[in-house]
Parts: C-alpha cells; structure tokens; sequence
C-alpha cells in the first residue's frame, strides 16, 4: 500500500493516523519518514522500475505456459474438457463465490472495530470489486488498492484501510499455511484422522499465538529497523492491531473456513471431468497450489496453477492432461466471481463520489 502510505506525508503530529482503537496516535513508524531526513530516503529502492517488473511477470508467463501445454496431448487435453459436466462446475463456481463471501465477512470483521461502521453488504462489494481489479491488473496490489481507495473517502482512512487489507492478507495465508502443513505431514508419515485433526489444531493454536505474541511486541520490532527500511514500513501497518489481537485470531478462523471452501470448489470441478480421488488428495493439493501461485512471478498464477497441480496430482495416477483441466477450469470459475465484482462496480452509483 505504499501509495497510500505516501499520500500522508508531511501531515502534522495533530493529524497523526490512529490505532482506531483508543485513539492514540500511531508510532511515527506508521507513516513517512520525517521530511527533515535525507530526500532519498523517503521511499523504499526498487531493484526494477515497476513497467520493467511487469513485463518480467508477462515473460515468465508466457514462458511457463508455454512450457507446460507442450508437454500435453492437445487431442487428450480437449477430450478432458469436452467431458466436463457442467453442473458440476457450477457447483464448484458457487461454492467458490461463497468462499469469497466468507473472506469479505473475514475482513469486515478486521475492519469494523477499528472505525470503519459501514454495512456487511458494502465490504462484499469492494471486497468483489477488488477481485476484479486483481484480475484486470497485474498484480494483485492494485486490487488491495482499489480496495483501499474504496472503502474510505479521505487519505487517512485509506492508509487506515490498507492496514485492513494486510491483516486480512496476513490471516489468509497463515490458514493456507495452517492447512498445507497438515496435510503434507499427515500424508507423509500417515497419519490417521484423530491425529490429523489434532495436528491441525495444534499448528492452528501455534500460528495464531505467533500472530498475537508478533501484533503485542510490534513497538520492540520496530524499534529494531530504521526508520525507511521495508520490515519497519510493513510491520507498522499491523499497529491498528497492537491493543485488538483477537480481531487476527478470529480472522484465521474465518481464513479457515475459506481455505476449505477453496478445496471444496476444486474437488466439485474435479468431479465434473471425472476425477473421484478422496478428500485428503485435494486437502494436500489445493493448498499448496495457491501457495505457489501467491508468489509474484506469474500474473494470476497462469501456468504456476497447472504446473503445480501436474505435480502434486501425478502420484494418484492423474494424467497431466486431466491436472492441467483442474487448473484451468478453477482460475475459470476465479474469472467469473471476479467479472461479477466488475458489475458490482458499474452498477455502484457511489464510484462517482469516492475521491471526494
């Protein structure tokens, strides 16, 4: 969110950002660096301008689809999907749809008690309009800042707004990481189920006390960077969070039951082309591959999502035709909630007022 961090420089300590909680101001961390430091630390450096950044992310792209439908039988590949029954993929595109619904109730719940008293309805609808912006862009930045932008009419509440997003981000990935872990080690030592779900709760427990234990001593850990380096900047967007960290706890929850919903949406998919494998096969799978396609290499995670799924599907005997299918038939459903967030923006009359 740096564009909106930026966007409060130079304001005076009475305009100071806020916990939103008890009304004290944030740490000078929280924002800009002082004007009277030196110019060139005002901003992080960047390794690459950001038009060069991206045209990196669309060659990789190419590239690694390219890499991956070479390697398939064109004529298997369109008998996988010719077979498709779509009412199985519809299944799987509702469920998908109300896995979002669930993270935008996730973020509503991280927003609300922090000064943002606005309808559960609205955050759905920016939390839709920022899916379709992730997909009409680059990265999924400029997504979280539509989102930002959104949500608040003045510079202030949207830096506030961006604290929001990265908690909500932060949870997300932590219940991603929560439930690829137990997987991956309950299928490798094979685990039974009892174990397997006390596994999960004890890696749950661990995640969120490291959550909590990381929010209460955000004033030592910024104290331990300078003032423009990037950790410090990152970690004092979570300030909001210092006095309320069972808001995170309750979030990862929520992530929790998002994440599953995910799984849900893709073993419904699978179906339709005739895939039956068992629960735990997707429970390993489907986590590990939004984990890859989070990383900022790929745009959406086009040719990441197929590659991973040849991966990780290839030991139950799945054809690279059929995994390739599964990946492809899931960003497709991805596509259609994220159109519907388009929609929601051209219908919103309020877009006309929101830079006001």
């Amino acid at each position: 969110m740096r564009a909106d961090t930026q966007a409060t420089s130079g304001t005076t300590a009475a305009a100071a950002p806020t916990d939103g909680t008890a009304g004290r101001p944030l740490p000078a961390a929280a924002s800009d660096p002082s004007p009277e430091g030196p110019a060139e630390s005002a901003a992080p450096r960047r390794w690459l301008p950001p038009w060069a950044a991206t045209l990196l992310r669309i060659a990789f792209t190419l590239v690694l689809a390219g890499l991956v439908l070479s390697r398939l039988e064109w004529p298997k590949l369109f008998d996988v999907f010719a077979s498709l029954d779509w009412r199985w993929w519809t299944a799987g595109m509702l469920v998908a749809f109300a896995a979002h619904v669930v993270a935008a109730v996730r973020w509503a719940g991280l927003a609300r008690p922090i000064g943002f008293d606005q309808p559960l309805s609205s955050f759905i609808r920016r939390f839709l309009e920022g899916m379709f912006f992730s997909l009409c862009l680059p990265t999924s930045i400029g997504g979280d800042v539509v989102k930002a932008y959104r949500l608040s009419p003045s510079a202030h509440g949207r830096l506030l707004a961006g604290c929001t997003i990265l908690a909500d981000r932060l949870c997300g990935l932590s219940a991603l990481g929560v439930l690829a872990g137990t997987t991956a080690i309950t299928l490798r030592f094979g685990l039974s189920l009892p174990i397997a779900i006390a596994l999960g709760g004890g890696l749950l427990l661990a995640v969120v006390t490291c959550l909590v234990g990381i929010v209460g001593s955000l004033d030592f850990l910024l104290s331990a960077f300078p003032d423009a380096h990037a950790p410090r900047r990152f970690a004092a967007q979570l300030l909001p969070y210092q006095q309320r960290p069972s808001l995170l706890a309750r979030a990862v929850a929520w992530s929790m039951i998002v994440q599953t919903g995910f799984v849900v949406c893709v073993m419904l998919i699978a179906r339709g082309i005739g895939l039956g494998l068992p629960a735990a096969a997707w429970f390993a799978s489907v986590p590990l591959v939004a984990l890859a396609t989070v990383l900022p290499i790929s745009i959406s995670g086009i040719g990441l999502r197929e590659a991973a799924f040849i991966q990780l599907l290839g030991p139950y005997d799945v054809a690279s035709e059929q995994a390739t299918a599964v990946g492809v038939l899931w960003f497709l459903a991805t596509v259609i909630v994220s159109l519907s967030g388009g929609l929601v923006y051209l219908l919103d009359p309020a877009k006309r007022g929101s830079s006001g």
